[in-house]
């Protein structure tokens, strides 16, 4: 993601004074204490909310735009949605707070769990086994989903290793400074993070670089969750192999998954969607940010849904913040309003 014209520098000594500071998260499971935390915010999907009626049984229905399946249960609430082409689903659970008070007072109350199934969904998948071992295995399971892998790369988070002694979770940062002490290098993927060599299913080997250990960009960041966290395929580029690709661009105009709101307007800059309420948790949120990447998409973050006060909230990757983060610096982290990632929203993908 490129600096942006016109934002105040942050000194190095600054950003490292913050980093000392009071930097933690905290990512609560809640249970049997729902007392304690603002009620989990329903989706705006006007087609969920209106057509789900009481059956005294689990009922699947069909929707459209985009199309998909949805699972209610007996009172007619929706327990989980599948769109046509997309391996994600989000299921209802537990509710969990989300949180980054270093840095925020945005809370995600949410009981969406995100996750990545075997196969692309198809209307009447729900009686292929392959759907129905998948769904018995995670309805309900608590094992960390999208959101939650997510969250274990935000300021403070504590480092874990695999017995190889990698580092596969724990705070990461954006990238290390330019020459000029200023500016941010970019282009830091997962493997740059973990310190290893990475060789992708086409057979390409990507080398880390070593100043950028611990590191992820906006795209990279995407692609420790989804790809090497959750197992979608990773092209080793934005050309070559396949699935889902290196840069925030390359994914905006990627083949895979489904578009949810797709790029409309006049290239450099195009246009702000004016309709928003289509968003799923889960799915890929796209900016352009800076007039330097021509007509490209330079930004892009994953979507949590509401957070307590009724407002769309994701969480990204970012030079302002060094890493990935739900915060309020270079831009509060909402697409709704007239804020300034709000305003350069751009469209969105849904994996």
């Amino acid at each position: 993601m490129p600096k942006r014209k016109g934002r105040p520098v942050v000194h190095a000594a600054t950003v490292l004074a913050l980093l000392a500071g009071s930097a933690y998260f905290t990512y609560e499971l809640r249970k049997d204490d729902q007392a304690k935390v603002p009620a989990a915010q329903t989706v705006t999907d006007n087609a969920l909310q209106n057509s789900g009626k009481a059956t005294g049984k689990q009922t699947w229905e069909r929707l459209n735009d985009p199309a998909r399946s949805v699972l209610r249960d007996a009172k007619g609430a929706v327990i989980a949605t599948f769109t046509d082409g997309a391996r994600t689903a989000t299921l209802k659970g537990s509710s969990r707070t989300f949180t980054e008070p270093a840095n925020t007072s945005t809370k995600v109350v949410t009981d969406d769990w995100v996750r990545l199934m075997p196969e692309p969904w198809t209307k009447g998948a729900q009686n292929q086994q392959w759907f129905k071992d998948w769904f018995k295995q995670y309805y309900g399971s608590q094992e960390d989903d999208v959101f939650a892998i997510a969250f274990q790369y935000v300021q403070g988070s504590p480092v874990k290793k695999d017995s190889a002694g990698v580092p596969y979770e724990g705070d990461a940062v954006f990238g290390p400074y330019k020459a000029d002490g200023v500016d941010r290098l970019e282009q830091n993927d997962f493997y740059d993070y973990l310190g290893i060599p990475y060789t992708f299913r086409n057979g390409t080997t990507m080398e880390p670089r070593t100043e950028r250990y611990r590191a992820l960009d906006c795209s990279g960041f995407m692609r420790m969750v989804w790809g090497y966290r959750s197992r979608y395929p990773l092209m080793a580029t934005d050309t070559l192999g396949d699935g889902l690709p290196r840069s925030a661009n390359g994914m905006a105009r990627s083949k895979v998954g489904v578009d949810i709101i797709k790029l409309q307007g006049p290239s450099p800059w195009y246009t702000r969607p004016k309709n928003i309420d289509t968003l799923q948790p889960g799915d890929l949120l796209f900016f352009k940010m800076d007039h330097r990447t021509a007509d490209h998409i330079d930004h892009v973050g994953l979507y949590l849904g509401l957070d307590t006060e009724g407002h769309k909230v994701f969480v990204s990757s970012r030079k302002e913040q060094n890493g990935p983060t739900i915060g309020d610096k270079g831009g509060v982290s909402r697409i709704d309003g007239n804020g300034f990632y709000a305003e350069l929203f751009r469209s969105a993908k849904r994996l």
